[in-house]
Formats: structure tokens, sequence, C-alpha cells
């Protein structure tokens, strides 16, 4: 089976694709933000994947890829156009190639016109197609710098994407108005640009004169793409990943602790337990120390937490800790973390409580 993610840049407004193959647990990822690749590897590792390829469809001028840093931490191989002018990839992709991923594949169609490096991915069935820049949802990709031409990209859009089947869904680099997904059918009716019966013609004078502002992110963008995303001096830029203890992010961006790092560290940290009262006495017991605040009453006691110290919090299975996270966060503490598993793993991992059935 096929597994699909689509993800957000909220500050580049960029689609994120993740693909991957049930069977086998490969998968590939399209259009990676450097920002995010905390995000994408905490997806990765909760749905149990495997990146093997990390895929650009061009070289973005509005953000800088995590290719570079997702090959670092996973080992997987960065694709991009052979036409891009890259250095660093491991693969160079031409036109019909295609990226395996378990059972799965994409093909590679080349769609100059934007840059001369762009690329669509086509699912092997044809249900998919992953456009980049060269075709957005009811528009098209700028032309009018990188390379831009738009005969090129009018003859890419019509040849290679807009003659796949009408029922194929196209999934863009960008939308700015929150749309997701579109159709080759809606894009040949509707697109004002390139539907009906737009000529090649009418389409250059549209483009020739959109007037466009400069890219506010080009000049650090584009050199840094050149070199799928790698910095000058090799660094991995800080994630703000705590530093207090080993923690773990989630998809959801909240910290989580392993229980037995707490276990063997209990004087270094706070422990906040936010179950109801019977529950802190109940059969599960509750962990040596810990401070009990109801969850109903912490956004009102959260003063009783020691700021200066940072705070695990702990509940039955881990979900009301994890909001307590949040409410902590809005109260000002910044070193929280939330405990895996709540107090049903620590039992099960056999760790001391006070109280509770044995």
């Amino acid at each position: 089976m096929l597994i699909f993610r689509q993800l957000f840049d909220q500050e580049s407004s960029t689609y994120t694709y993740l693909l991957g193959d049930s069977e086998t647990n490969d998968a590939v990822m399209i259009d990676s933000v450097y920002e995010q690749a905390g995000r994408d590897r905490a997806l990765l590792d909760e749905l149990g994947l495997q990146l093997r390829f990390v895929l650009d469809t061009h070289c973005h001028a509005d953000h800088v890829t995590g290719a570079w840093v997702l090959k670092r931490h996973t080992g997987a191989k960065i694709g991009v156009s052979h036409a891009a002018g890259v250095e660093g990839a491991d693969l160079l992709l031409v036109h019909g190639q295609h990226i395996t991923f378990g059972s799965r594949y994409l093909e590679v169609r080349e769609t100059p016109g934007h840059t001369n490096g762009c690329v669509t991915f086509v699912l092997d069935d044809e249900t998919l197609a992953f456009t980049g820049d060269t075709l957005l949802i009811r528009g098209c990709g700028r032309t009018d710098f990188q390379q831009g031409d738009a005969r090129t990209m009018y003859r890419s859009i019509q040849t290679q994407i807009l003659a796949l089947p009408e029922r194929t869904k196209l999934y863009p680099a960008h939308d700015y108005k929150g749309i997701t997904m579109t159709s080759v059918a809606e894009e040949k009716k509707f697109n004002p640009r390139l539907g009906g019966q737009i000529s090649e013609q009418d389409f250059v004078g549209y483009m020739d004169n959109l007037g466009l502002p400069h890219p506010k992110q080009i000049d650090i963008a584009v050199p840094a793409n050149l070199r799928c995303g790698r910095p000058e001096n090799d660094e991995i830029a800080a994630d703000n990943a705590p530093t207090w203890a080993p923690l773990k992010l989630t998809f959801a961006g909240l910290w989580e602790m392993d229980p037995q790092w707490l276990e063997e560290n209990l004087n270094a940290v706070q422990i906040l337990d936010v179950r109801e009262t019977n529950e802190f006495c109940g059969p599960l017991g509750h962990i040596k120390n810990a401070l009990h605040i109801p969850l109903g009453e912490l956004a009102k006691r959260s003063t009783e937490i020691d700021p200066a110290i940072p705070v695990v919090a702990v509940c039955r299975a881990g979900a009301r800790s994890a909001q307590a996270i949040v409410l902590l966060k809005r109260a000002g503490l910044v070193d929280c973390a939330n405990l895996a598993g709540g107090m049903l793993r620590w039992r099960d991992r056999g760790y001391p409580v006070i109280g509770g059935v044995n």
C-alpha cells in the first residue's frame, strides 16, 4: 500500500511530499525545506519509514532545500535534474528515469521553463504527479528569472503534464491560498493561463506582463540550493533541540523523554503528574517526589512549578501530559518534556513507584 503525506511550511508556503511503500518501508521525499528537517525526520520515525531518496523538483528561489541535512541524518540519496547545475547530488536525473522505492517508483519528466532544471515526478500508475513550480493550481511558475522561458514552459506543461490522464491528481510545490491539490482535468479546463483554447502566443503575452516582485529569499536560497542545501561550513544549524536531556521531537511538535533516562536522573528534573487524585493514588501509583497538579488546575497553579528546573509531565498514557506541556509553554516555562507512554510504560518497564498495585 502506498503511504502518502502532504506537509506544509508556513514561512515559504512550500508543500513537501512523502511517499512510502508500506511493505518494504522504503520512502522518498519531494521538495523538503531545511527548517522542517526535524519535523520530517519525526514523521519518518513515527511511520517506521527509511528515507531512500530526497528529491527536488528544481533549484528553489524561495527556500533552502532540506536535502543535504536529511541525507546527513538518514543516509538518503539526493536527486535533482542534471540540468539544474547543482553540486553534491547523488543522482542527476534525466527524462524517463525511474526512482524506485520498494515496489513503487516515480518517473522523471523534464519540464523546463520556470528553470532549466525543472522536473515533474509522476507516480508509476499515473494517479499522482508532483509538478514543482512548473504548474501550480490555476497558475504556473514565473519565467522572468533563473533561465525562465515562457515558450519552453508552455510546451513542457502541454506535452508532459496536461498530457497525463485527466484523472491524474496534481500536487505543486507551492500554493498561497491553502489549496492542496488539483487535477489534469481541472487545469485543462480552468487554468486562466493555460486552460481552454489558450495558445502559446497567448501564454507568452500573459507571462511577459506579470510584473512580479523579486523573490525575497532568492539571494540566500539559490546559492545554498546550488549546493543541495549544504551550508558553507558544513555545520547543521541548531534546531532548538533542548540540551538538558536526550529528547525526541514528535511529529506533533512535542519533545518526549524515554522513561529510562528519567529513572536514572530523577533528581535532575521536576516530575509533574497531571492525573486526577484518584489516579495519582490509584493502582498505577506515582513516581517518587512527583508534584501532583491535575490538568484542569494547571493553568491556575503553574506558579507552583520552579521555572529554573526542567519539567517532565506525566499522566496515564501520555495524552494529558502532552496537553500539559502546551499549557506550561504558555505560562513561560521553557524546559519541558512529556514522558513517553506515561505511567503505563513506566510500570511496564518495571521502574519503581510509590503506592500502586503490584
